[in-house]
């Protein structure tokens, strides 16, 4: 069975990208977050671990405005 990993996720307004943050691991930055999920299983393989995203009320807000306006991680154009 798969350890249960918890990990709190806050979205940075000045990068654009959220950030998340455990206590034993560093902390990582996606534009997404499947990318952060991603990058977090990654990060410790080989085990195999259920990575809980805690989204903090920053993410939460951007998250749903990002569902609602249908906007996909990369289709941004840069620089902002």
């Amino acid at each position: 069975m798969a350890e249960k990993l918890v990990v709190d996720v806050g979205f940075d307004t000045a990068h654009d990208h959220y950030v998340a943050h455990h206590p034993e691991l560093k902390p990582f930055t996606a534009l997404s977050l499947s990318g952060l999920r991603k990058k977090i299983e990654a990060a410790l393989l080989p085990e195999t671990v259920d990575v809980k995203l805690v989204l903090n009320r920053s993410a939460r807000l951007e998250r749903d405005r990002r569902r609602k306006s249908g906007e996909q991680g990369r289709e941004r154009v840069w620089p902002r």
